[in-house]
């Protein structure tokens, strides 16, 4: 018998401005790639690949699954899920990596997000086989397909604009266009599933927290997360842009003193 599920649209809502957050947040800490080298480069790969991988692309997906209710019990494999956060970041760290390189041609960014987007399609159907359920879940082939284009473009997208753009304004709306983005992926990967109930598969639900309850911890911590990473972001770009200040007035007043020892010597 097929089992019909409904969306809580507070918790669909709050998947979305997680994603958007995340999003903007990586792209300012990809920002700051720019101007790095050595292990404070790698450090900043890896606050993005948890901003993005973990907080705009993770949590966006759990707190979407959450969101799905059914007439049915489910839970969650601790294992399986937590699986699924760690090849989310691995994944979009690698592919950060590899656009940041110093060899940032558009074949590397295309292979960066075919990598990333595959990446972030097997953490949503990991994270789905994660779900613990009297049931049986089939998915339609075509869905799934384009559940993962969607994923790939996504991550191609999102590499070159974090990479191009400068403003905060342009960023916001990137930010946007990405929560978008990953939000069409997930609910597309939802609409590829189907759930066949099975008599004969017993189960145990071990948790005792509410969807809505474990959606809104998630988030909360999440949120709690990101922005300890864009207070890092902003405060070091912060720094750079001081520095780059100093540097500046530094080298105009060498050039004044250049010019005024010419003068001297001239008049000598």
């Amino acid at each position: 018998m097929e089992m019909q599920g409904s969306y809580n649209f507070f918790l669909v809502a709050l998947s979305f401005l997680v994603a958007v957050f995340g999003s903007y947040t990586s792209l300012m800490l990809i920002g700051g790639l720019r101007e790095r080298s050595g292990g404070a480069k790698f450090i900043w790969i890896a606050f993005a690949a948890v901003a993005l991988g973990g907080g705009a692309i993770w949590t966006m997906h759990f707190i979407g699954m959450l969101a799905y209710e059914t007439s049915m019990p489910t839970g969650y494999d601790i294992g399986w899920t937590f699986v699924s956060l760690l090849v989310a970041v691995f994944i979009v760290g690698l592919g950060i990596s590899l656009v940041s390189s110093d060899n940032k041609s558009m074949s590397r960014l295309l292979i960066a997000g075919f990598i990333t987007g595959l990446g972030v399609a097997s953490m949503h159907y990991v994270g789905m086989d994660a779900m613990i359920m009297a049931a049986d879940m089939i998915y339609d082939p075509v869905l799934v397909a384009i559940s993962v284009l969607i994923a790939i473009v996504a991550s191609v997208v999102a590499f070159w604009l974090a990479f191009n753009l400068n403003g905060n304004l342009q960023r916001f709306i990137s930010a946007l266009v990405m929560g978008i983005a990953v939000c069409g992926m997930h609910y597309t990967g939802m609409a590829a599933m189907t759930m066949i109930h099975n008599v004969n598969k017993l189960v145990e639900i071990d948790s005792t927290m509410e969807p809505l309850t474990l959606g809104l911890f998630i988030f909360c911590f999440s949120m709690l997360l990101l922005v300890i990473c864009l207070i890092v972001a902003l405060a070091n770009l912060n720094k750079a842009m001081y520095e780059q200040m100093e540097r500046d007035e530094d080298e105009e007043d060498a050039d004044t003193l250049d010019a005024s020892s010419s003068v001297i010597s001239s008049a000598a």
